[in-house]
């Protein structure tokens, strides 16, 4: 909810019209967030897709601010570069606007970030939230002060208690605003103070101690809150008001990083006094009471309340307990992903571990220190899903942190060296990812273990394949399948897919086209007849090569839209670059170089994204090469590039929309 600030947004605008950093900076719970949220929904200072959003409040430490802001900005890095390099090499020269928002927690890490930001991208400009100030050359600061108590602050006060459906009585509207300067017109805490109407009315609000005392040697008595102690009076109040099972719930709840659902709060919170039910009753409790906010049907604890609740949960004695327990869910939640990747599941569970992003990363911070075992686990389960999402920095991290910190061996060590090795192959590193490809696969014919043997092979045979060698990919991908078939069903189907659809990649490769078509259709049915969505779109990317090869150009348009669909259904950037590219050479040869220009330009800007030129296995290179040429013929070599420019500075969202066979939005 917001209200008034008319002079701070209009100084904001100003500001940002001949500065590059501003700071947006007050006490807890003033309102910077929503001032700054204000300014980019409002389109003050740039529009919608030229702006970016990083919340910060989701980190404990700064070791992954710069890879936050990166997945804020867009990017999908699969480079081995550090993401700062990344974020820079993207802005270049974009006009971008940037909102750092929570930065006081990680405010020297911030700092550094920020400066070097600055240097690097020309047209840049940066607005900070924080409760402190960076101290930089050619910051300029915005300080926000608590809302006027004779205008805004009732206003925000009545609005949001309208809201709740506890509306003020006629008697007690005398009263706002005496209430509102008791709490010093400070946003959040009016909006928790209007929570509370639904237990008390504003009269015994004021009657209420404030949060602090002042001790004398003979005397207890209340003194004016400073600012910084009001949101602590208001936050004290909220907790009186809460019953048992709300307090309790709310200490647990702290545990959480980001957002989260009813399902998380029962499975995490349920136990000891508080049933499942309870927790669903406190939940929607601690709403009404503006302790916990809804956004777009989850929840989420903004970080001054979590700081709070953690206070209690430490003072209960649960810290630790629930640490544990938080890890154990997110452990659990991958275990499961992993067993039903294969299924109409899939899409979901790559929706749930992007978002649960900040959750995972706290769970793996606390069993590496606890249990060093499940987090090596935990790393390795995650590790495929974050590497397609564009967290291979984050997979890198953690995989390399467990194997170093985990000396035991087993089936977990071996999977956890295949996705580090995975990661490596996909960021660009081929000697490192080759090696352990190696090493896997020798690993796996000592041990005979089916299931190992066929991911060392799919490891092994990529890196072939992406050094132009389909040959040995070919040979060692159908010995390990012909192992698998002959162990029945002890070879896990995802690791039996995986390597079914990199053979079609080198019978490709080979010139094998029927053989690679009949193949890929027998695959893809099968993907689709399970809801599986990333292997059935290499099956359609491999349709439309023998498609453009045989040239069949309408088929190659229906492939590589297929392509794109799936590979939208679960956000791999990688693969709608890599479809798009597709698109456009099947538009080339159906003789639209118009729609080649627009589809190369969009599939550009996903490259950039991505932080590498054009992939994709080296005998595609010269179909795109060659779509290109012909588009430049059909359409002029002037206007193709004016087109592509175009279309890699549109909104991506419209693009992709015309490219599942929308209008052309430009």
């Amino acid at each position: 909810m917001f209200v008034g600030r008319e002079r701070e947004l209009a100084e904001l605008q100003s500001l940002l019209k001949v500065c590059r950093l501003v700071t947006v900076t007050g006490v807890a719970g003033v309102g910077k967030s929503r001032l700054a949220r204000q300014v980019v929904d409002l389109g003050l200072v740039a529009a919608a897709e030229d702006s970016c959003w990083a919340d910060l409040w989701q980190l404990r430490d700064d070791g992954l601010l710069a890879a936050l802001v990166a997945d804020a900005c867009g990017l999908s890095d699969h480079t081995p570069r550090m993401p700062v390099d990344v974020i820079c090499d993207w802005i270049g020269d974009r006009e971008l606007l940037l909102v750092l928002d929570s930065c006081e927690h990680v405010l020297t890490a911030c700092r550094s970030l920020v400066q070097r930001l600055l240097e690097k991208c020309p047209h840049l400009r940066i607005v900070a939230t924080s409760r402190e100030m960076f101290h930089l050359d050619g910051e300029y600061v915005v300080v926000v002060e608590p809302l006027p108590c004779a205008t805004d602050a009732p206003e925000l006060f009545l609005r949001r208690a309208t809201e709740l459906g506890h509306v003020p009585e006629p008697g007690d509207l005398d009263q706002v605003t005496e209430l509102c300067s008791y709490l010093d017109g400070l946003p959040l805490a009016l909006e928790l103070a209007a929570g509370a109407l639904r237990h008390c009315g504003i009269e015994d609000l004021l009657r209420r101690p404030r949060h602090e005392l002042s001790r004398g040697e003979d005397e207890v008595r209340p003194v004016a809150p400073r600012r910084h102690d009001v949101l602590r009076t208001a936050l004290g109040w909220s907790h009186e008001l809460c019953t048992p099972a709300e307090r309790l719930l709310w200490a647990r709840l702290s545990i959480v990083q980001g957002h989260f659902d009813e399902t998380l709060a029962v499975a995490l919170c349920a136990g000891g006094p508080l049933s499942a039910l309870d927790v669903g009753h406190a939940l929607d409790r601690l709403v009404d009471k503006s302790v916990v906010t809804r956004r777009r049907g989850r929840y989420l604890l903004l970080d001054t309340v979590r700081e709070y609740g953690r206070l209690w949960l430490a003072e209960l004695g649960e810290l630790d307990a629930m640490a544990s327990r938080h890890a154990s869910y997110f452990l659990t939640e991958a275990r499961h992903a992993d067993a039903t990747w294969t299924s109409a599941e899939q899409t979901g569970w790559y929706r749930t571990i992007k978002e649960a992003h900040p959750d995972l990363c706290a769970a793996l911070d606390h069993l590496i220190v606890h249990d060093v075992d499940a987090a090596l686990e935990l790393a390795t389960l995650t590790g495929f899903y974050w590497t397609c999402c564009g967290h291979a920095h984050t997979a890198q991290l953690y995989l390399s942190r467990t194997l170093k910190a985990c000396d035991s061996q087993g089936p977990v060590r071996q999977r956890a060296l295949w996705a580090l090795g995975l990661t490596y192959l996909l960021q660009g590193n081929h000697p490192a990812g080759t090696h352990l490809a190696r090493q896997c696969l020798e690993h796996a014919r000592v041990t005979g273990d089916p299931t190992a043997l066929l991911r060392a092979a799919y490891l092994q045979a990529m890196s072939d394949l992406l050094r132009g060698n389909p040959r040995p990919s070919l040979e060692l991908l159908e010995q390990a399948l012909r192992n698998a078939d002959a162990h029945g069903t002890d070879a896990a189907p995802q690791a039996v897919m995986m390597c079914r659809m990199l053979r079609l990649f080198a019978l490709t490769g080979l010139g094998e086209l029927e053989e690679s078509l009949e193949s890929a259709t027998v695959l893809r049915a099968e993907c689709v007849a399970m809801g599986e969505h990333w292997i059935r779109s290499y099956a359609d990317y491999q349709m439309c090569v023998v498609a453009l090869r045989e040239g069949d150009s309408e088929l190659a348009l229906e492939y590589a839209r297929s392509m794109l669909h799936a590979k939208q259904q679960i956000g791999d950037t990688f693969g709608i670059a890599l479809g798009l590219d597709m698109l456009a050479a099947a538009f080339s040869a159906n003789g639209d170089g118009y729609s080649a220009a627009l589809a190369s330009g969009a599939g550009q800007r996903l490259w950039d994204a991505v932080g590498h030129p054009q992939r994709g296995a080296p005998d595609v290179a010269p179909l795109r090469e060659a779509g290109e040429d012909t588009a430049r013929r059909l359409v002029g070599a002037v206007a193709y590039e004016s087109y592509r420019s175009e279309a890699a500075h549109a909104d991506p969202g419209e693009m992709l929309a015309w490219a599942a066979g929308g209008e052309p939005p430009l």
